[in-house]
This record gives structure tokens, C-alpha cells and sequence, in this order.
């Protein structure tokens, strides 16, 4: 399935974050994002079938206990790059909105009169974005192998207090299990708050 989400957020001069073209549904409702429980849907979609026979014999097969578990060869996240549209309006939602300090901006070095910039989201981990002007780059679409969404860990009280901003900001929220707040950036990035620890998601230890 492909989701194709046009660039939906504008940001007007009372603060407020507008979309262009509202859906009938939010854009986590349109793919069966989540429910309030455990797993990520109450019913299968579909043809899709009861897998869980499966998924046991995968974590079987392919987990290795934590005690026996070699290190990683990473040291950890650089940064994950996206694209933006617009790089005002992009530092405005993260560093304005979401409150991700804008750390550095220079041009692209793969891309002439493209630019380059940082966030920073925490644990020396950054989330960077190119613009790329000329190119007539397509609106976002879900395709295998690119990005569905992005989950940064934050604090309970900057959760509460973030989830009540992009409330007053209109931007529409997905909440699952009071734990994740699921929404859209301005060139329809799919991004995920969430206040379970570093490591850690429903109520399991998964690094």
C-alpha cells in the first residue's frame, strides 16, 4: 500500500499549524496505525493471516540471548536525514514546536544550493534535513524500504507538555496506550513522542 501525504502543514501568524487539504481520516487512522492496546491492530487487515506462529519461530531462530549477545559494531545514531520543502518552515516546527534546538546549517555537500541542517533530539543524536530546490520532488509516499516514522523518546513531563502544544498548535495527534503521540511534520514526516525510556517499549526491554 502507498500513502501519499502533500506537504499538509502551514504555519499562519497566530502560531497556529494549518493544513492545506484535511483528510476525511488522520493519516494513522488511513493505515491502521494502532490501537490502544498491545499490538498495532485489534483485527488483521485484510488476507493478512494470524502470524504469531511465525514471529516465534523467527525470535527462535534469530534472537540471541542478552548474556551471549555481541556488542554492535555501531557506536550509535548520526543522524537520519529527511527532506524538506521548506527550510524556515521546518525549523519552525522542530525548533519552535517541538522544541529540537537547530544546531548547525551549511550547504549540502553532495548538491549545489541545497541545504543542509541539524536538530538535535537528544543522546548526541540528530535529525538532519536537505532542501533541494529544482529538483520537483514528489510529495511524500510510503514506499518498502523508506521512511515510515521516526520515534523520539521524551520525558513524561515534556511528553504532557508537547502533546499539549501540538493540541494548541492544530496539529491532529494519533495517541496510542498514553505512551506515543503520533502525528505528521510539515512535509508529511511521520514522527512518534513517546514517553516509555530509551531502550524500552511496551513495558519491554528491547535494547
Amino acid at each position: 500500500m502507498t500513502v501519499i501525504v502533500a506537504s499538509p502543514w502551514s504555519l499562519v501568524p497566530d502560531g497556529q499549524w494549518v493544513t492545506r487539504c484535511p483528510p476525511e481520516r488522520s493519516l494513522w487512522q488511513n493505515i491502521a496505525m494502532a490501537s490502544n492496546g498491545l499490538h498495532s491492530r485489534t483485527t488483521h487487515d485484510g488476507d493478512q493471516p494470524d502470524r504469531e506462529d511465525e514471529w516465534a519461530q523467527m525470535r527462535a531462530k534469530h534472537l540471541i540471548a542478552p548474556g551471549d549477545r555481541p556488542p554492535s559494531t555501531a557506536r550509535g545514531v548520526h543522524h537520519q536525514a529527511l527532506i524538506s520543502s521548506d527550510v524556515d518552515r521546518t525549523i519552525a516546527f522542530y525548533q519552535g514546536l517541538l522544541e529540537f534546538p537547530l544546531t548547525e546549517l551549511f550547504e549540502n555537500r553532495d548538491y549545489a544550493g541545497s541545504t543542509h541542517f541539524f536538530f538535535d533530539i537528544g543522546n548526541g543524536n540528530a535529525l538532519a534535513f536537505f532542501d533541494f530546490p529544482g529538483l520537483g520532488l514528489d510529495d511524500y509516499a510510503e514506499v518498502l524500504g523508506g521512511h515510515h516514522h521516526l520515534a523520539i523518546s521524551v520525558s513524561r513531563e515534556n511528553w504532557e507538555r508537547l502533546k499539549a502544544k501540538l493540541e494548541a498548535a492544530g496539529v491532529p495527534t494519533h495517541l496510542v496506550a498514553d505512551t506515543s503521540i503520533y502525528f505528521t511534520g510539515p512535509d508529511g514526516e511521520r514522527l512518534e513522542l513517546i514517553s516509555d525510556p530509551l531502550g524500552e517499549m511496551y513495558g519491554m526491554q528491547v535494547i
